[in-house]
């Protein structure tokens, strides 16, 4: 068992029961599934840009991508609908609680410059979104290998039903987010 879901487990469930006020266990708000997106535009001249996102994308989850394609034609980006210009993976359970703990301890600390991260990037139904500029600061990738940096978004879903439980889980796995 993960590091992390062991601590929610013995630790954060009470203690979110107490801050939020919720008496039954299982309604205490907890990590579903985590999302990561790499778009690759440039796809659309060269397709072989996308088996390198792939790749790099399999090596920061553990696990392989499945690839995103257009939904609608737009001629004036020359993009037919069908053709692929993405990939993502799911991650649930006992992988979605590793890569959380690494995103935390290892990642964030590695990004330049980094504050803490936006307490606004909340959808209004409990998910947050995190966007990164580049796939470097993951220690997985070899930055020798890398061609050109590419941006990917993280997007935690959770079982919270307004921002505020999801604020309170997210901080207490230990989301470094900013003072506003």
């Amino acid at each position: 068992m993960s590091r992390l879901l062991e601590k929610y487990k013995k630790e954060i469930i009470k203690e979110l029961q107490e801050e939020l006020g919720i008496d039954n266990p299982m309604a205490v708000p907890r990590l579903e599934k985590i999302v990561i997106n790499m778009g690759v535009g440039d796809a659309i001249q060269n397709i072989k840009l996308l088996d390198t996102a792939k790749l790099e994308l399999a090596q920061i989850s553990g696990q392989y991508p499945a690839v995103g394609r257009a939904k609608k034609s737009i001629s004036a980006f020359k993009l037919r609908k069908g053709q692929p210009i993405a990939c993502y993976v799911t991650l649930r359970k006992k992988r979605m609680y590793e890569f959380f703990d690494r995103l935390v301890n290892i990642v964030l600390p590695r990004v330049r410059d980094f504050r803490g991260v936006s307490p606004k990037s909340f959808d209004g139904r409990g998910n947050y979104t995190l966007g990164m500029k580049d796939q470097l600061v993951f220690p997985e990738i070899d930055y020798t290998k890398v061609e050109r940096p590419r941006g990917l978004n993280i997007t935690i879903v959770t079982t919270a039903k307004n921002d505020k439980e999801a604020y309170a889980l997210l901080k207490k796995l230990g989301m470094p987010f900013r003072e506003s």
